[in-house]
């Protein structure tokens, strides 16, 4: 592993000869497409009739049209609370709760302690940290650092070593039960903070007696390496900064993101037995933490809340299959934890401010409904319209990626921009099946993606 101090946690995102290919081809594959439809459409138009003047194409016809104005409404709805979202400023030394932080590492090597090191540079006071990390049985030498690590924080930091590897929701309950904080702080093994992380964090609960949980702001760390964290890192800045920022200010974010988030204790402790138990369909439940943990605290009537301020760097999948099995399992998840939301979210689970949690929820939700529909939908078009289906659904997915495109040449940089329209022509086209083949596999264990990465290191200051 290569170590590399940098002052300031801001990655350029350098292009290859490689990366400005692909680029170029994305947007001649869009024009090309846009054109295609442009010179064909008096045909294409008499396909669409033929198909409007049959009970099923008037049907399909409709039920797409009701889901692009819900989409636009439910864009626009997002809009407006992104526009009303501020973070909370960041709470004097005197005002700070004291926090438990938990590190669980499985198969991470160096980069656990790096991530132990960066916590412990924070601009927090030290006395109000108890800094646990837990080796979930690793079969690397992952423990080995977590010794170095201790030898150079001394009794700032602890700890502990599972007998044998029980999966990162086991790891995460030991660590509960050691934590004697006000606040429970959460930091996946392979993540860097900032200096101001930590105190950002955690300021919510400071002037928020309601607050249950804090989502932190998740920014790629390798998107560098390769073509896929490169494409990732707008998906990403849109979801963090836009979405949850949206989320945030109606108080209810719908997933506090195991790379960094805050619980308040009593709220953990309140939902520690159901949350370790947890089963569907008469499976135990080893994944989707983060997500149950939100969801159990939210169903006690506390908000759920986002730090733009609050940043974390983390590592994602570098390869396809990587990538297609973290997905499966954050879709599996999904469907998990929709149903279990569904269970409290329509009672009077708050005193206030139920209704936008429930506007999620029905969005959520729309996305797993038609994931079948939409899949036969486009086998269908395939056999018979290939080419007005290939053409418009180009151009369709070019059209909604202006927003997020839009959205991160503002915030961060034009040509970067650029990885969206790549990236969700990739999506569609090699991780359609995702949601569908989660949907039926929704109870079947397994974290799929746990392995050591090689990567670079960039220490955040």
């Amino acid at each position: 592993m290569v170590v590399k101090k940098t002052s300031k946690f801001k990655p350029k995102t350098l292009l290859s000869f490689l990366d400005y290919s692909i680029l170029f081809y994305t947007l001649v594959l869009i024009f090309g497409a846009g054109f295609i439809l442009f010179q064909f459409q008096d045909e294409f138009q008499e396909i669409r009739n033929l198909q409007f003047n049959s009970v099923l194409g008037s049907v399909l016809f409709y039920f797409t049209a009701f889901l692009l104005i819900f989409k636009i409404s439910f864009l626009a709805f997002l809009l407006v609370n992104y526009l009303k979202y501020k973070p909370v400023e960041a709470a004097k030394d005197v005002d700070l709760p004291t926090v438990t932080i938990i590190v669980p590492a499985y198969n991470e090597g160096a980069f656990v302690f790096h991530t132990l090191k960066s916590i412990a540079e924070s601009n927090f006071p030290m006395e109000n940290i108890q800094l646990i990390a837990i080796d979930d049985g690793s079969k690397d030498d992952t423990w080995d650092w977590m010794l170095k690590a201790k030898d150079e924080l001394g009794d700032f930091l602890s700890i502990y070593q599972q007998p044998e590897n029980k999966g990162k929701r086991h790891a995460l309950y030991r660590g509960f039960n050691l934590a004697t904080g006000e606040v429970i702080v959460t930091i996946d093994s392979d993540s860097l903070i900032y200096k101001n992380t930590l105190r950002n964090l955690v300021s919510p609960f400071v002037v928020n007696e309601r607050c249950g949980a804090v989502a932190g702001n998740v920014k790629i760390q390798n998107t560098n390496k390769a073509i896929i964290p490169k494409m990732l890192n707008v998906s990403f800045a849109f979801s963090f900064g836009f979405i949850r920022a949206a989320q945030g200010n109606m108080k209810s974010v719908l997933c506090t993101p195991g790379a960094l988030a805050a619980y308040r204790k009593d709220a953990v402790m309140n939902c520690l037995d159901e949350w370790i138990n947890q089963t569907f369909m008469g499976v135990k439940t080893d994944i989707g933490e983060d997500r149950a943990m939100t969801n159990m605290i939210m169903k006690q009537g506390y908000d759920t809340m986002f730090q733009s301020n609050a940043s974390v760097a983390t590592n994602i999948p570098e390869n396809y299959t990587v990538l297609r099995k973290m997905f499966t399992r954050w879709e599996r998840s999904n469907v998990r934890e929709n149903i279990m939301m569904s269970k409290f979210a329509f009672k009077k689970f708050r005193p206030e401010n139920r209704l936008r949690p429930r506007v999620l929820l029905v969005n959520q939700w729309l996305t797993v409904i038609t994931a079948y529909p939409a899949l036969i939908l486009m086998i269908l078009s395939l056999i018979f319209y290939p080419m007005l289906f290939l053409c418009s659904t180009i151009v369709s997915i070019a059209l909604f990626s202006i927003i997020p495109a839009v959205y991160y040449a503002v915030k961060n940089n034009k040509r970067n921009s650029l990885w969206i329209f790549t990236y969700n022509l990739f999506y569609f086209f090699t991780l359609f099946w995702i949601t569908p083949y989660a949907i039926v596999t929704a109870n079947r264990r397994g974290w799929l993606t746990r392995e050591n990465v090689d990567t670079e290191v960039q220490l955040v200051k």
